[in-house]
């Protein structure tokens, strides 16, 4: 899959229209309209971590069209070959479903926001599942450690210009700041840590792979107890502190 940035000035106009690969647009900040199917809709995203996701998924050759409404309009723009997909789909914040995920685990460390814009199963022709995650300060997610066969992206974006955190892809630890982007290679674990203070975002994308769709992901067994809310791990005593 292939995975870049789209920045727009005010007024300009791209035509995102590619011959035989499946394309999908977010919106990251700015405003848009969108010219695709004989519509053309005004979108907006002032932030990453205040505003739900705004995603545009669309066929090989399908017409469309982008012009940009202000001056600093952003998108993440992924494509990848694929031909047995139709007609282009915009997706809206209240399209999006949303999960608390972590909540009442780990004495909370790893509660963290996931909007999944659309997976397999209410987008079973394309070749993604996409999503977003907002990472609570100083929290991890896509915690405990877990994996799945197919291949991933994250794209990082931070709250304060010196946020950063960390993300590990199998053994290696990368720090990511915003605007950084790591690549998952299938079967390896992958967890993220965003720095006390500040708040972490992230786009993921998950590549299908032939004959076998990403359908959801194993927690590595060593990390298993920590989805048994009774048991929360270790907790220091007081006394620790005196």
């Amino acid at each position: 899959m292939n995975f870049g940035l789209c920045r727009m000035d005010k007024g300009r106009l791209h035509l995102a229209t590619v011959r035989d690969q499946e394309s999908l647009w977010v919106l990251l900040q700015g405003r848009a309209q969108l010219g695709f199917g004989g519509r053309k809709v005004v979108v907006s995203r002032q932030s990453v971590f205040d505003s739900g996701p705004v995603a545009l998924n669309f066929g090989a050759g399908e017409k469309v069209e982008v012009r940009s409404l202000a001056a600093n309009t952003e998108w993440a723009v992924m494509r990848t070959g694929n031909r047995k997909m139709h007609g282009a789909r915009l997706y809206r914040p209240k399209e999006v479903g949303l999960e608390n995920r972590g909540a009442g685990l780990a004495q909370g460390a790893c509660e963290r926001l996931v909007r999944t814009i659309y997976d397999y199963n209410t987008r079973p022709d394309s070749a993604f599942v996409i999503g977003e995650v907002v990472n609570l300060p100083g929290r991890w997610s896509s915690y405990p450690p877990h994996h799945h066969a197919q291949p991933e992206i994250y794209h990082y974006r931070f709250t304060g210009q010196a946020g950063y955190g960390h993300a590990e892809v199998g053994d290696n630890v990368y720090k990511v700041r915003a605007g950084d982007t790591t690549v998952i290679p299938g079967g390896l674990d992958h967890a993220q840590v965003s720095a006390p203070g500040y708040g972490m975002y992230y786009l993921w994308v998950v590549r299908h792979l032939p004959g076998r769709p990403y359908k959801g992901f194993k927690v590595t067994p060593a990390y298993r107890w920590l989805l048994d809310a009774r048991n929360q791990g270790w907790k220091p005593s007081r006394a620790l502190f005196r």
